[in-house]
C-alpha cells in the first residue's frame, strides 16, 4: 500500500473522501454510480478520479466491489467531516442561522478554514458533539461516535422514540420537518400506520401529524 504523496487536498478530493466515508458507513463499500449520485457528476468523471485516489494511497479499489479509504484516507476525510458540522453548529449556535441554510453554507467553508479555526469555534460554542441535525462531529483527534440508529420508519405503533438525525441536504424538507416539529432530542410516538406503505400518524407532545414512510426512513429515532 502507498502513503499519500502529500498532505494537502484539494477540495474535490475532500469531497470525494467524505462521500466514500458516507457512503462506506452505510453501505460497506462506495460504488461508482453511487459517488456519482451523491456529488451530481457524471460516472465517467468519478472513475477516473477513483484511479487516482488509489494511486496516491487515499482509497483502495476493487472492480465491482467499490471503494474504501485506507487508514489515511479515513483520517483526512474525517477532518473535513469535522470541518463541515463544526462550521453548521457555528452558523447555527453562534450566528443564529436556521438548520436548513447551514449545510450549503458550510459546504462552501470547509475547504478553506483552518484546524486553528475549526478548533477555536467549536470551543466558542461549548465543544459540541453533534451539529444541529444531529450527526455526530469527529474529535480533533479524528475519531467519531459511529452509532447506528432504527429508523422512524420502523418504529412499532405504541412505543415513544427520541430523534436522534435527520438528514441534512434538503432545505425544503429541513423546514417542514422543524415546522411540524420533528427535530434531533424531541420525543414522538408512532399512534397508527396505513396498511401498504401509507402514511405514519406521530403524537408530537399535543399534536398529531401524519408523515410518510420515505421521509420516516430518513429520520434516525432511539429509545
Amino acid at each position: 500500500m502507498t502513503s499519500p504523496k502529500t498532505p494537502e487536498l484539494s477540495g474535490p478530493v475532500e469531497d470525494y473522501l467524505k462521500v466514500i466515508f458516507e457512503l462506506e458507513t452505510t453501505d460497506g463499500a462506495a460504488g461508482t454510480n453511487e459517488i456519482a449520485a451523491a456529488l451530481g457528476i457524471a460516472p465517467a468523471s468519478v472513475s477516473g478520479m477513483i484511479r487516482r485516489l488509489a494511486e496516491q494511497g487515499w482509497i483502495t479499489h476493487e472492480r465491482y466491489r467499490g471503494a474504501r479509504l485506507t487508514r489515511a484516507g479515513k483520517r483526512a476525510a474525517l477532518k473535513t467531516i469535522r470541518r463541515h458540522r463544526v462550521i453548521e453548529a457555528y452558523l447555527t449556535t453562534a450566528l443564529g442561522y436556521p438548520w436548513d441554510r447551514v449545510h450549503d453554507e458550510a459546504e462552501r467553508l470547509e475547504h478553506a478554514a483552518s484546524d486553528e479555526l475549526i478548533d477555536r469555534m467549536a470551543a466558542a460554542i461549548g465543544e459540541p458533539s453533534t451539529d444541529p441535525h444531529g450527526a455526530p462531529i469527529p474529535t480533533r483527534e479524528g475519531t467519531i461516535a459511529e452509532e447506528r440508529f432504527a429508523s422512524l420508519a420502523t418504529v412499532p405503533v405504541g412505543k415513544r422514540v427520541r430523534i436522534q438525525r435527520v438528514g441534512d441536504r434538503d432545505a425544503e424538507q429541513l423546514r417542514y420537518l422543524a415546522e411540524i416539529g420533528i427535530t434531533p432530542g424531541r420525543q414522538v410516538e408512532v399512534i397508527a400506520r396505513a396498511p401498504f406503505d401509507g402514511p405514519i400518524d406521530l403524537r408530537i407532545g399535543r399534536v398529531v401529524r401524519s408523515i410518510g414512510p420515505a421521509l420516516a426512513r430518513q429520520i434516525a429515532v432511539a429509545s
